[in-house]
């Protein structure tokens, strides 16, 4: 009896382990950094993020990605993230195909938003987005907020 008892606990345990490790693939927890999403989301919020591909995103959902890089340029993304990574988290404005917003920067010409990337802006007006660092390269994506957890971490 006990034997059927360990193996049962065994593969609960088991199942448990691979539960978690498939949810850690699918979701992370992201830490805003600074006001350009207020005041949907203030500096210290805590989101939950689905990692997700362009084609599941959607306009006006809230998204993490990493900016362009331009190292001449004088919008410099932030300090890395424990990953390495530099993250902003903007909310999709156009996506692949859609009409381009106007004040994109350093796209005058284009009608559409290219294949491979997408226009995103901050909530607040003071945010650094595509309107100064123009198109945001969709495999850059990371994911979409899905909830907001709380404030800063204890």
């Amino acid at each position: 009896m006990n034997t059927v008892i360990w193996m049962v606990a065994a593969a609960a345990g088991l199942a448990l382990v691979a539960g978690l490790g498939r949810a850690r693939r699918r979701y992370v927890v992201v830490t805003v950094e600074g006001g350009s999403m207020e005041p949907a989301l203030a500096d210290g919020d805590r989101v939950l993020v689905r990692r997700r591909r362009i084609h599941q995103v959607r306009r006006g959902d809230i998204v993490v990605l990493e900016p362009p890089l331009d190292p001449s340029g004088p919008y410099q993304p932030g300090p890395p993230a424990p990953d390495g990574r530099r993250w902003n988290i903007k909310r999709a404005a156009a996506l692949p195909g859609d009409p381009l917003p106007a004040g994109v920067a350093g796209h005058d010409g284009l009608e559409r938003v290219p294949a491979g990337t997408m226009v995103v802006f901050g909530d607040n007006p003071d945010s650094i987005d595509s309107r100064h660092r123009g198109l945001f390269p969709a495999d850059h994506l990371l994911g979409v907020a899905l909830r907001k957890l709380g404030g800063p971490a204890a």
